[in-house]
């Protein structure tokens, strides 16, 4: 009898090497040669295979891939229908969301969207451009971009709508922001007929499940410390746990042992001032899966 398989179309590209830290934090081991676009996966029951963002949620929407993780700039994009299972906030140098925007160089003398009438964008988002000219009455032409499109700003358009997560490449060839057309997160989807299957569909969720626990275990981290009795009740107001805090006594009574998950970004604020207020034995640990 054959397994059941569940297959997975993966970001190849920018979103590779963060999707994959993720898939790793979430438990599974994916490897990859660089004699083929299917990587090794240590579960069964997943067959990966790495191709574009770009395309991912039209393959998944024809049933070439049974689920897939892509942005929601390129569903959008594809206008393709697919099943959102979930939002997995990362993208490729952070855990936020990215953003697509209207951009012009800095001696441009175009200071709104209006300006643009009659005028020339490039862009890899032709029809979410397009749609979002229409929806502010502006008649302008978009033309599809493969690449360099900050550089095609100043040689060949007046315009571009361009992906940031930072605005560092956009800082540094001079050019200024119009506006935001979309903010964008990555997406687990599904294709539809997949999605009605009961196992695929418990699979499915199963994925999206630990995928979410890793991502959120990936800001924060876990801190286990000693308390006075005297103190305990100072130092609980001061935890901003995801919960309440775990408190255990200690064996010989004189304390107690509190533990509790924290944002990582917090801690540098927080450990100082636990000192002060006379926690001992603190201790940070890392997390791999964090499931509310």
């Amino acid at each position: 009898m054959m397994s059941k398989v569940l297959k997975l179309g993966l970001p190849k590209g920018s979103l590779q090497d963060s999707t994959l830290s993720i898939f790793k934090r979430a438990g599974w081991n994916v490897v990859i040669s660089s004699r083929t676009y299917t990587p090794y996966c240590d579960d069964p029951e997943l067959e990966i295979l790495l191709i574009r963002a770009q395309e991912i949620a039209r393959y998944v929407e024809q049933g070439i891939f049974d689920a897939g993780i892509t942005g929601k700039d390129w569903i959008l994009e594809n206008k393709a229908q697919v099943e959102e299972v979930c939002e997995l906030v990362y993208a490729k140098a952070s855990m936020r969301p990215v953003q697509w925007v209207l951009a012009v160089p800095e001696e441009s003398p175009v200071q709104e969207v209006q300006d643009l009438e009659g005028k020339h964008i490039s862009t890899e988002v032709v029809n979410l451009t397009r749609r979002y000219l229409e929806e502010r009455g502006v008649k302008a032409q978009v033309e599809f971009s493969w690449g360099a499109t900050e550089a095609k700003s100043r040689l060949f358009s007046d315009a571009i709508v361009e992906l940031t997560e930072t605005g560092s490449s956009l800082r540094a060839n001079n050019l200024r922001v119009l506006d935001t057309i979309l903010e964008s997160t990555t997406r687990l989807i599904a294709n539809r007929e997949a999605w009605r299957d009961p196992w695929k569909r418990q699979k499915i969720e199963n994925v999206a499940r630990l995928l979410q626990s890793g991502i959120m275990a990936a800001s924060r981290v876990g801190l286990k410390m000693n308390v006075s009795n005297e103190k305990l009740a100072e130092i609980m107001t001061m935890l901003p746990a995801m919960k309440t805090p775990t408190v255990s006594q200690l064996y010989n009574g004189s304390g107690a042992a509190v533990e509790v998950i924290v944002e990582e970004s917090t801690v540098r604020e927080i450990i100082p001032n636990l000192i002060q207020a006379g926690a001992t034995d603190i201790i940070e640990y890392p997390l791999n899966k964090v499931i509310p």
